[in-house]
């Protein structure tokens, strides 16, 4: 059995150094698909740079988008209010979902019986416990850490579920296994016959990892909500760079996951805990000193 490190890619290369570290003793190859356009729809230069990463070179396969998905929405002058901000969100969610979907032109040379990995690029599982090739269940969810801009502050009583895997030959799309939920449905529920995202046979993985999202400068989080897929979210909530650097000092966590409404997502999170060490990846803890700005 291969093992497939699956991940999209924006700038991150902190975070990627970081994962290499951690997968690389359980991982064959990563798989890091760029795109040349964000997903706000504007073109950006890449930024991948497998000379920084010398060390996995062998492993890494890279992708590149050249072209925006086939499919957006038309937005024109006549769209205004609730259709307009619709569209562009929807805009947002095909980008994002076609950048990852991309994955699948690393596989063409994975077995069935490989196991594939999809993640964001900071939400790194841990496999230090688990053996792959005796999972008996057809998808497997990683419990994971939440932490925000530095490596040991994180959410309290919160747990992630990001990194999800299968096998390859149970691999309908990485979207697909993006969108599975996080939960185990009963046998007796008949509606799982027929849904993509509803499943029995899952396996969640306790202390599964960690997700260091925003482990950035205010900066870098202002650019990253400009781009991403949440950057309407942060066009409505009005804050600024200032408003950042105020959050990051008094350690609440930017994003709001409680709050339905999208122009009050950003800038209403909890207040973060202190992780200890026990609870972070050896190579972090191991290398504090080289990581001692993003330590609180």
């Amino acid at each position: 059995m291969k093992v497939y490190d699956c991940f999209m890619y924006f700038d991150e290369d902190l975070i990627l150094e970081v994962r290499l570290n951690i997968l690389d003793k359980y991982v064959d190859f990563f798989v890091i698909v760029e795109s040349k356009y964000n997903h706000k729809g504007e073109k950006r230069s890449l930024k991948f740079n497998v000379k920084k990463f010398e060390k996995f070179k062998n492993k890494i396969k890279y992708l590149v988008i050249d072209e925006p998905p086939y499919n957006l929405e038309t937005i024109s002058d006549s769209d205004f209010g609730i259709k307009r901000e619709h569209k562009f969100i929807l805009n947002a969610v095909k980008r994002e979902n076609f950048q990852r979907n991309y994955i699948i032109n690393g596989l063409e040379n994975a077995k069935d019986y490989d196991f594939i990995l999809i993640s964001d690029v900071d939400e790194i599982p841990c496999l230090e416990n688990l053996n792959l090739e005796l999972v008996k269940q057809k998808i497997v969810i990683f419990r994971q850490f939440m932490t925000y801009y530095k490596f040991n502050l994180a959410l309290p009583k919160f747990w992630w579920y990001g990194t999800k895997g299968c096998l390859k030959k149970d691999l309908k799309s990485p979207q697909w296994l993006r969108n599975v939920k996080s939960r185990k449905y009963s046998w007796l529920r008949f509606d799982i016959l027929f849904s993509e995202k509803k499943y029995n046979s899952i396996k969640f993985v306790n202390n599964g990892g960690w997700h260091f999202t925003n482990i950035k400068t205010a900066e870098e989080i202002e650019l990253k909500f400009k781009s991403y897929l949440h950057h309407r979210e942060f066009e409505l909530s009005k804050i600024s760079l200032k408003d950042i650097r105020e959050i990051i000092k008094n350690k609440k966590a930017i994003y709001d996951l409680n709050v339905d409404q999208r122009n009050k997502k950003i800038g209403n999170g909890q207040k973060l805990i202190s992780l200890d060490d026990q609870n972070l990846p050896r190579y972090i803890v191991k290398n504090k000193e080289k990581l001692s700005k993003w330590f609180d």
